[in-house]
This record gives structure tokens, C-alpha cells and sequence, in this order.
């Protein structure tokens, strides 16, 4: 059974996405796949611009600060976005010349901007 603050904390998630998705669309990004799973792991987002490939982790702060965003996106978690992203790529070989970059989409952390986009935060060598 779901809890009432599971929903809340899954609804905050879900409206962040949807805002994050909107920001990337307004910047001229095309969006791939939104919440793509493997059991390994899950991609937020994966955009395509300018031939690049873009992993994208988003993570609404509402009441967040830097040393939050660093737990939440600690080194563990980017190794499972990494994981995930290569079996992605092994689906979808359509992609194997791109170049791949990790994004992160900080959605209403106090004292940035509503979407705080990080590019290239972490790379595949974690």
C-alpha cells in the first residue's frame, strides 16, 4: 500500500519531470524517452540535441540546498544512471555514434532559478 506521503513525494517528482521535459523542449531538445527502466536502474529523461545524446536526472529541491542535491546525486547514483544508460544504448544502437552527455535539471531549489539545468554533471567514469 502506497503511503499518503509516498504520493506527495511521487507527485512533487512527476510535476518536476513535466517541468523539467517543458524546459528542455523550449531549449530546442527532443525528448527520447521519459522514465526509461531497466531493473538496474531508471532515466528520467533522455533528450537528443545537436547530435548529442543527453541522460537527464532531475531532482526537485523545494526545500533543498547544494549539500542535499550532492546526497541525493551521490557517487552510487550516478554509477546506476551510467549503468542504465549503457543498457539503453545496447537496445538502441541507433545511437551509438552519438555523443553521450549527463545532465542534471534542478527543479525549485531556493536560490536558483526554477530550472537549474547542470550540464555534463558527472560523466561515465564515475
Amino acid at each position: 500500500m502506497i503511503t499518503r506521503s509516498e504520493k506527495s513525494t511521487r507527485s512533487v517528482g512527476i510535476s518536476g519531470e513535466d517541468k523539467a521535459c517543458s524546459y528542455l523542449l523550449e531549449n530546442s531538445y527532443r525528448i527520447i524517452e521519459r522514465n526509461w527502466r531497466t531493473r538496474y536502474g531508471e532515466i528520467d529523461i533522455i533528450a537528443e540535441k545537436d547530435d548529442v545524446l543527453i541522460f537527464v536526472e532531475v531532482k526537485t529541491l523545494p526545500s533543498g540546498n547544494a549539500e542535499t542535491l550532492s546526497h541525493e546525486l551521490d557517487f552510487r547514483k550516478q554509477k546506476k544512471i551510467v549503468k542504465t544508460a549503457n543498457f539503453f544504448l545496447l537496445k538502441h544502437r541507433e545511437y551509438n555514434n552519438s555523443r553521450i552527455r549527463f545532465d542534471v535539471l534542478v527543479i525549485d531549489m531556493p536560490n536558483l532559478p526554477s530550472v537549474y539545468h547542470i550540464q555534463d554533471a558527472f560523466s561515465e567514469f564515475v
